[in-house]
């Protein structure tokens, strides 16, 4: 069983910045992939990033450039840090783990909101 913690939302005016936080409760070393999903009102979850045990990182599109998602191993915890934010960015933020297994594990969310 993995647990996940995140922290960081609130928020913001158009073009801040934000990071966000995620802490598991076992070394990310034996997770296959760390996400951050997103999830807007009367839209579906999206993938924004990941990362893998290997560091490899993917991004969607609209936020690449903006977005960057780190791991700090010793801390079991990965990052999400928010650039140039817009109010398109608006959403619950949700922390993922896959694991090497095949099993999904789900935080409980961040709300950040992007609004002057």
């Amino acid at each position: 069983q993995v647990q996940l913690v995140e922290s960081g939302g609130g928020l913001v005016q158009p073009g801040g910045s934000l990071r966000l936080s995620c802490a598991a409760s076992v070394s990310i070393f034996s997770i296959n992939a760390m996400n951050w999903y997103r999830q807007a009102p009367g839209k579906e979850r999206e993938l924004v990033a990941g990362i893998t045990s290997s560091a490899s990182t993917n991004y969607a599109d609209s936020v690449k450039g903006r977005f960057t998602i780190s791991r700090d191993n010793a801390k079991n915890t990965v990052y999400l840090q928010m650039n140039s934010l817009n109010p398109e960015d608006t959403a619950g933020y949700y922390c993922n783990a896959a694991t090497m297994r095949g099993n999904n594990y789900w935080g409980q969310g961040t709300q950040v909101t992007v609004s002057s």
